[in-house]
């Protein structure tokens, strides 16, 4: 999967990093490269099922679907 990330100098020093395609996927770090590691693993974080967490009715479907 490809994803586009915007990464932007912080006033701060080092770089934040934003993925427009997921909305609240945001990391940061001092140097590009450790920018673009840790939002690397944002993203696997953001996409990562949490099945245990959702609490369906008795009624509920389950459909997985391709986009």
């Amino acid at each position: 999967m490809k994803l586009r990330v915007i990464l932007e100098p912080s006033e701060e020093g080092g770089y934040t990093v934003f993925v427009p395609g997921l909305p609240g996927c945001i990391s940061e770090g001092i140097h590009k490269e450790d920018a673009l590691h840790n939002i690397r693993e944002a993203i696997t974080l953001y996409l990562e099922p949490i099945e245990d967490d959702a609490i369906f009715s008795d009624t509920a479907e389950q459909i997985e679907i391709a986009v």
